[in-house]
C-alpha cells in the first residue's frame, strides 16, 4: 500500500508514536515529518464521552478557523430573488432555486457546502437522500439554512468548518495543510477544541475529551494528550 511507503515508514520512526504530545510538541513533529508530493491536509479526531445515539448528546456546529483552512471550497446556494443576487455577489460558485434542486437530485454534486435560504426549504428537503449520506444536507445548527445567505458563504469560503459526532462519538475536522506552520496548527486547533467545549451537552457524563490525534494526509497519526489540549499557542 502506497500509503505505507517508505516515505510512510521513515516517518513513524522520527517519534514515539505511544506517546502521548501536547498540540504544540505534536505539531512541532507533524512539521518535521516528510512531506508527500503534494500539499496533504491537516486532520483532527477527537474522541468525545458522550453517546450519539441520544439526541441531546449529539455535538454539532461550525467553527471558525483562525488560520483558515488552506482549502478552495466551493459552495452552492438554493436562493431565489434578492438573497440569489447577494450569494452571487458574496462568491458563492452555484446559485439557484428549482433548476438547482433539478440538477442535484440528477447527481450533479460539484461543491463542498451546501447553503439553503429557508424559504427553499421544503424543495431542498426532497433531496435528503442525495445530499445526507454525504454530509452535504442544509441544517439550521451548522449554520447553513439562513436568510442572510450572503454571510454563511463569505464565513465558509473564509475557513469556517462543520464539525459532527460520527456514530463512535469521533469529531474529524481539517485544520489545515502541511505547509501551514506549527502555530498556525495549533492555532486552528485551539479554535476547534474551545468550541467543542462550549458547545459541551450537559447530560454528557465523565471525562468529556477521551482520545485525541492529529495526522497528515499520507502520514502517521500522532496521538494527543487529551489533558493538554486546551494549551494555548505560544
Amino acid at each position: 500500500m502506497a500509503a505505507k511507503g517508505k516515505r510512510y515508514v521513515d516517518a513513524t520512526k522520527k517519534y514515539d508514536r505511544d506517546q502521548l504530545f501536547g498540540p504544540g510538541e505534536a505539531m512541532e513533529i507533524l512539521s518535521g515529518l516528510p512531506s508527500a508530493k503534494y500539499d496533504e491536509s491537516v486532520d483532527v479526531v477527537i474522541r468525545l464521552g458522550v453517546d450519539p445515539r441520544k439526541a441531546d448528546q449529539i455535538v454539532r456546529g461550525t467553527v471558525a478557523m483562525p488560520e483558515g483552512t488552506g482549502k478552495t471550497v466551493r459552495v452552492a446556494v438554493f436562493a431565489k430573488g434578492e438573497a440569489a443576487t447577494a450569494a452571487k455577489d458574496a462568491g458563492a460558485d452555484i446559485v439557484g432555486a428549482d433548476e438547482l434542486v433539478a440538477e442535484v437530485e440528477g447527481g450533479m454534486l460539484d461543491f463542498d457546502i451546501a447553503i439553503a435560504a429557508p424559504d427553499m426549504m421544503a424543495q431542498v428537503g426532497k433531496l435528503g437522500r442525495v445530499l445526507g449520506p454525504r454530509g452535504l444536507m442544509p441544517n439550521p445548527k451548522t449554520g447553513t439554512v439562513t436568510p442572510d445567505v450572503a454571510n454563511a458563504v463569505t464565513q465558509f469560503k473564509g475557513g469556517t468548518v462543520e464539525y459532527r459526532t460520527d456514530r463512535f462519538a469521533n469529531v474529524h475536522v481539517s485544520i489545515g495543510k502541511k505547509s501551514f506552520s506549527a502555530d498556525s496548527l495549533h492555532r486552528n486547533l485551539s479554535a476547534l477544541v474551545d468550541e467543542l467545549n462550549r458547545v459541551k451537552p450537559a447530560s454528557a457524563k465523565g471525562r468529556y475529551m477521551k482520545k485525541a490525534s492529529v495526522s497528515s494526509t499520507m502520514g502517521p497519526g500522532i496521538k494527543l494528550d487529551p489533558t493538554r489540549l486546551d494549551e494555548e499557542p505560544a
